[in-house]
C-alpha cells in the first residue's frame, strides 16, 4: 500500500504542470486516489501539501480546484500530520509551529493578533543576558527591591512579571511598546537581543496552507504554460491594466497576507513589516495574475528612494513577492517566486512586474543587485538566477564581467548543454546588471553613488552641530523653511512634518539652492511633502520631474 501511494504521489508531481485535453481528469483521479491515504514519511506529506497549493493556484477546472481546497482545509486535522508535527516545524504547513527571530515590528504584530500562541523559545535563546539587563526597564520602580535582592534567572523573572493568562513573549513585546521610547529604539533593543520566538499553530495563524485572498472569479489553466515571451521592451510598452486603489480595510488584508507569507518562510521584509494599509494598489494583469503593491508608512521611508513591496497572486493565491525601489526614472527590482510555484510562470510574472514598474513609476531602466544574482545567496546560485536575468535582457556594465559572460556564451554555443559552474556564477554575481529600455545613462540606481549624499550630510552636521543632532534637526527645519518660503508647518500632516525634518539637512546643502527660482523652490516643498504623504509614488513623480533637484542630487553624489 505504501509503495502504491508513493507511486501515485510521484505521478502527480510529474503531471502537475500538464495542461490540455484530459490533463484535468487525470489529475483529479490521482488526487482522489490520494484522498484519505496516510503517509509514512513527513517528506511525502509535505510533497502532497505543495502539490495541493500548486493546483489551487493553477487549477484545470472547478472540480479539481474543489477537491484540492477540501484537502487543504482538512490538512491540519490529518492524523499523519499530528505524527509528523515536530518534523514539519518551520514548513509553514497549517497545524505546525514556526520558530524564528522576527523583526520587532513583525513580532509585535504577531503578539497583537495571536498573543496566546506566541512564546519565547528559551532553549534557543543565546542572548538572555541582554534581556536580563532590560528587566529594570520592564519593571516599575516599586519592583526594584525584589530585582536588586533576588538572583532569579531571567526566564523566572519574566514568568513572575507576566500576567497569569499571558505568554512570556506577549508580555515582553507588549511591555516594550509601553516604555517611553521611539519605535526605532524599541526595534534596536529588541533585535539586539535576537529573541527566538515560537508561534504555535491555530485556526487563523499564518500558514502557507491558507495564503489566499478572495477573488471574484477563477481563471482555469487549460493550455500549457507559455515558455517563450516577447522581449522586455515590447512587453513593457504594452498598455498597463487598470490599477485599483484599495480601501483601508482591503489594504489591511493585503498587508496582513504579505506579513504572513514572510512569517511562514522564516523571513522578514521592511516593506511588509512597515506596510501602509492606506497605500495599497491592486494591478490585474489578466488570466488570474495580480500584483498587490504596498507602500511604506511615512516614518519608515527611505530619505531619497521610493520603496514599494509587492505580493504576486495567482487566482488569489500568494505565489511570490518582491520590491521596486525607484528614483531618477530607474527602478531597482527584487523578485522571488516561492519554491512551490517555480514550475509555473516565473518569466511571465517578471515581465508583468517590469511593465507595472514602467508605468506606475515611470521607469525606463531596471537594476538587479548582486544579492538577487547570487552574492551571499546560495539559492540564486543553485537556480542559475544570473542567466534568468540575462534571458530577460539584463547586462552587466563591469568590463571584467562582460568578458566572463561572453566566454560563457561561446561555450553554450559550442555545447548547448553547458551550464556555468557555481564558481563562475559567483564571479558574475559580484556586480549589478541593468536593463535599459531607452538610452543607456549613468544617473540610475545601481550606478549613481547615492550613499555619498548621506556622507555629505554627515559632514555638514558634524561640522556645524557636532553631537547636538536635536539642535541640528530643529535648526535645519527652521532654516530650510525660511529658505524655501514656508511660513509654518502647521498645515503639514504628521507624515509631511516627519519628511520635512528628515529632508531639511539635505535641503541646506543642495548646491545652488539659494539661486533657485521661486517656482523651483515651491516645487521642492511639494516634493518633500509628498515624501510624507499618502502615496509615496507621488513623491517620485515630483522628484523625477524636478530638473534642478535631480541635478543637485547628482552633483552631491559625484563631488569629492
Amino acid at each position: 500500500m505504501a509503495h502504491r501511494v508513493a507511486h501515485i504521489l510521484r505521478e502527480f508531481e510529474r503531471r502537475k504542470t500538464d495542461y490540455g485535453e484530459g490533463a484535468g481528469s487525470m489529475k483529479l483521479d490521482l488526487l482522489r486516489q490520494l484522498d484519505g491515504r496516510s503517509f509514512g514519511r513527513a517528506s511525502d506529506l509535505l510533497r502532497l501539501h505543495e502539490i495541493l497549493c500548486f493546483v489551487r493556484a493553477y487549477p484545470d477546472n472547478e472540480e479539481l480546484l474543489a477537491q484540492a481546497e477540501r484537502a487543504l482545509e482538512r490538512f491540519s486535522e490529518r492524523n499523519d500530520l499530528r505524527r509528523f508535527r515536530k518534523a514539519l516545524r518551520n514548513t509553514g504547513v497549517a497545524g505546525t509551529s514556526i520558530h524564528f527571530s522576527f523583526f520587532a515590528s513583525t513580532a509585535y504584530w504577531l503578539a497583537r493578533r495571536w498573543p496566546s500562541r506566541l512564546t519565547i523559545d528559551w532553549d534557543e535563546f543565546e542572548q538572555t543576558e541582554r534581556l536580563e539587563r532590560l528587566l529594570s526597564l520592564l519593571a516599575l520602580p516599586a519592583e526594584s527591591p525584589g530585582l536588586d535582592e533576588y538572583g532569579f534567572e531571567v526566564r523566572e523573572w519574566i514568568d513572575r512579571m507576566k500576567g497569569p493568562n499571558e505568554t512570556d513573549a506577549a508580555f515582553l513585546l507588549r511591555r516594550l511598546h509601553q516604555i517611553r521610547m521611539s519605535d526605532a529604539h524599541i526595534q534596536m533593543l529588541y533585535e539586539d537581543m535576537d529573541v527566538p520566538i515560537c508561534l504555535a499553530p491555530g485556526p487563523t495563524t499564518p500558514a502557507r496552507t491558507r495564503e489566499k485572498l478572495p477573488v471574484p472569479a477563477i481563471k482555469y489553466q487549460t493550455v500549457p504554460f507559455r515558455r517563450s515571451l516577447p522581449g522586455a521592451r515590447k512587453s513593457t510598452d504594452r498598455t498597463p491594466p487598470a490599477i485599483r486603489a484599495l480601501s483601508v480595510r482591503e489594504g489591511r488584508a493585503v498587508v496582513d497576507l504579505a506579513k504572513s507569507t514572510m512569517v511562514t518562510r522564516e523571513r522578514d521584509l521592511d516593506a511588509f513589516a512597515y506596510g501602509d494599509s492606506r497605500d495599497v494598489r491592486m494591478v490585474d494583469c489578466g488570466d488570474g495574475l495580480q500584483f498587490a503593491y504596498i507602500g511604506v508608512i511615512p516614518q519608515r521611508r527611505l530619505i531619497l528612494e521610493c520603496l514599494y513591496g509587492f505580493i504576486m497572486l495567482k487566482n488569489g493565491v500568494a505565489v511570490g513577492y518582491g520590491t521596486n525601489t525607484g528614483l531618477f526614472g530607474s527602478s531597482e527590482v527584487a523578485f522571488t517566486v516561492f519554491d512551490t510555484f517555480r514550475a509555473g510562470e516565473a518569466a511571465l510574472m517578471y515581465h508583468g512586474m517590469l511593465s507595472i514598474a514602467r508605468h506606475l513609476f515611470a521607469a525606463d531602466t531596471f537594476t538587479v543587485d548582486p544579492y538577487q544574482l547570487g552574492e551571499d545567496n546560495e539559492d540564486a546560485i543553485q537556480s542559475g538566477a544570473w542567466w534568468f536575468y540575462h534571458k530577460l535582457g539584463f547586462r552587466p556594465r563591469d568590463s571584467r564581467l562582460i568578458d566572463i559572460m561572453r566566454r560563457e556564451l561561446k561555450r553554450k554555443q559550442a555545447n548547448p548543454g553547458h551550464r556555468s559552474s557555481p564558481t563562475t556564477l559567483r564571479k558574475l554575481a559580484t556586480a549589478s546588471v541593468f536593463l535599459h529600455l531607452e538610452n543607456r545613462r549613468a544617473d540610475v540606481l545601481g550606478v549613481l553613488p547615492l550613499a555619498d549624499v548621506g556622507l555629505k550630510i554627515t559632514q555638514y552636521l558634524a561640522t556645524r552641530f557636532g553631537h547636538d543632532r536635536r539642535l541640528a534637526t530643529s535648526t535645519c527645519s527652521r532654516e530650510a523653511a525660511r529658505l524655501l518660503g514656508v511660513g509654518s508647518l502647521r498645515r503639514f500632516s504628521t507624515g509631511e512634518r516627519t519628511a520635512w525634518q528628515h529632508w531639511s539637512p539635505l535641503i541646506m546643502i543642495l548646491p545652488g539652492i539659494r539661486r533657485w527660482s521661486r517656482k523651483d523652490k515651491t516645487a521642492l516643498v511639494r516634493t518633500v511633502r509628498a515624501k510624507g504623504g499618502l502615496r509615496e509614488s507621488e513623491y517620485l513623480v515630483g522628484f523625477d520631474g524636478h530638473t534642478r533637484l535631480r541635478q543637485a542630487i547628482q552633483t552631491l553624489a559625484r563631488s569629492d
